[in-house]
């Protein structure tokens, strides 16, 4: 068994450099991996490329990030409650590449699984066809759309064990599983991390092959992005 523990959030960073290619998972503030990108604001890494389904809110999550302006490109399939998003966007101080929210997860997905290319229906006719190959499977038209490139994925389960096998609670599956493998380096935090040995291996979400680095995180916040609650009668 390769032993793919660190000791810290720090040591599972080391190698980020500036101008790279970052897949983080989540969706909204759900399953985001808080260590990794608070970890990304200290050490200053600058001119990157996020790949993630949106990019938080204004204060928190990769909202974090655009305040700082270290984020030179997003590509992501929604905008959601990010002000400051949409000000860079609009504004043309951060490139945004918007992505049909089914095609991002499979463009990672097709990275993790090693296929340089895939043809979609979704877009076709549309600006994100633009510029792409297209092509009639029985006599409906598909696009083709490259698969992923990163440097690192930086994903959350609710548990790990040494040898990065990984379990995922709830809706915090959402983007995570698909961008474990996709990238060169895939780090994965995780809330609770037991000895090997002690996950069912019928519960396994994702085996540790697909993960490289993996430490238990640390103070939580769990943000909610939006807060619904029914009126007291």
């Amino acid at each position: 068994m390769i032993n793919k523990e660190v000791n810290n959030v720090q040591e599972a960073l080391e190698g980020v450099q500036d101008g790279m290619t970052l897949m983080l998972g989540g969706f909204g503030l759900c399953g985001i991996p808080e260590n990794a990108i608070a970890e990304l604001v200290k050490i200053g890494v600058r001119e990157v490329t996020c790949i993630s389904n949106n990019a938080g809110v204004d204060d928190f999550g990769l909202g974090l990030l655009l305040q700082n302006r270290q984020i030179k490109k997003m590509i992501s399939s929604y905008v959601g409650e990010n002000d400051e998003f949409e000000r860079q966007m609009l504004s043309g101080e951060l490139e945004v590449e918007l992505t049909p929210q089914g095609t991002l997860a499979e463009k990672c997905r097709a990275a993790q699984a090693g296929f340089p290319a895939f043809y979609t229906p979704a877009g076709y006719g549309t600006e994100v066809a633009e510029g792409k190959e297209t092509r009639e499977f029985d006599g409906k038209m598909y696009v083709l759309e490259p698969a992923f490139k990163a440097d690192f994925a930086f994903v959350k389960a609710w548990k790990g064990d040494a040898a990065g096998n990984l379990v995922f609670k709830g809706t915090s599956r959402n983007f995570n599983p698909n961008m474990c493998g996709a990238a060169t380096i895939t780090v994965a935090e995780v809330e609770e991390l037991v000895p090997v040995g002690e996950l069912d291996p019928n519960q396994i979400h994702i085996p540790g092959i697909f993960v490289q680095r993996i430490f238990q995180g640390e103070k939580y916040e769990k943000r909610i992005e939006q807060r619904t609650v029914r009126q007291r009668s």
